[in-house]
């Protein structure tokens, strides 16, 4: 026969199990998670005064889930992306102090603003914030820009670029590829050294399909002529631009110059 206390310790065993049991699921429900992106920038200053801005956003679940979409989407372009024709000058190596980062992007000077690394979905936010705090900004040097994993984002930065009446800069060593170029193209006016570097090749959609896999009539080239239209060429040299870039697959980089960048757009 069972005793009172045996009885009692029985229960109490039972009851704390099924505490802990209910427990996880009632947490799981109030439960927030909280993302911070951050851009380590090489400096070649101190860091004395330098301010570093970095987002912190809380997400729901939808958000999440596009936050791990686009961690996958980065994984995955690590192979496919833009790479250099040749190492960065030794002169490139470091970028100079830094009065404040933001996202890709740092501030030199009241006028001067330096750019390394990829557009993301948060790139035209940042560069906002930036503009808010550094309205003076008119010179965009272009250190080494691999291109976009958001061309929507892209887009829109390029046009408030335009809007600022930046100048863009590719200097000594500096290297454009993929959707950078389309960021370089915003300048009101543009410079390149001589070494400048240009890569371009074709965009493809979410489900691989390439530029040259679409009908000449197709409505979706119009985006892409539009916007070279809207940064100063003409309709024939959009058109050849065009063309040029889609000419390289979409896995490969066609490496342009200075001289061939003149063909198409002024510079300064």
């Amino acid at each position: 026969m069972t005793s009172p206390i045996a009885l009692a310790r029985t229960f109490f065993v039972a009851l704390c199990a099924a505490v802990l049991a209910f427990a996880p699921a009632q947490a799981q429900q109030s439960f927030t998670v909280t993302t911070t992106v951050n851009w380590t920038w090489e400096d070649g200053g101190d860091d004395d005064g330098a301010v570093i801005e970095d987002e912190d956003a809380s997400l729901d679940d939808a958000s999440l889930d596009d936050a791990l979409l686009d961690d996958e989407a980065l994984a995955e372009d690590v192979d496919m992306a833009a790479t250099r024709r040749y190492a960065p000058s030794a002169a490139l190596a470091t970028l100079g102090h830094a009065k404040a980062h933001y996202g890709p992007f740092a501030v030199i000077d009241a006028a001067t603003v330096r750019m390394a690394g990829d557009v993301t979905s948060a790139t035209p936010r940042q560069f906002a914030a930036m503009l808010a705090a550094y309205p003076g900004l008119k010179r965009l040097e272009m250190i080494d820009c691999p291109g976009s994993l958001d061309e929507e984002a892209n887009l829109i930065l390029a046009r408030a670029i335009r809007r600022q009446g930046m100048e863009t800069v590719v200097p000594l060593g500096g290297s454009v590829r993929s959707g950078a170029v389309e960021l370089w193209l915003a300048g009101k006016t543009r410079r390149a050294a001589a070494n400048a570097e240009f890569g371009v090749h074709s965009w493809a959609d979410e489900t691989g399909r390439e530029a040259n896999d679409y009908a000449a009539s197709d409505p979706v080239h119009a985006e892409y002529l539009g916007y070279y239209r809207e940064m100063g060429m003409d309709d024939a040299k959009a058109r050849a631009f065009y063309a040029l870039t889609n000419s390289t697959p979409f896995d490969e980089v066609r490496y342009l110059t200075r001289e061939d960048m003149a063909r198409f757009v002024a510079l300064n």
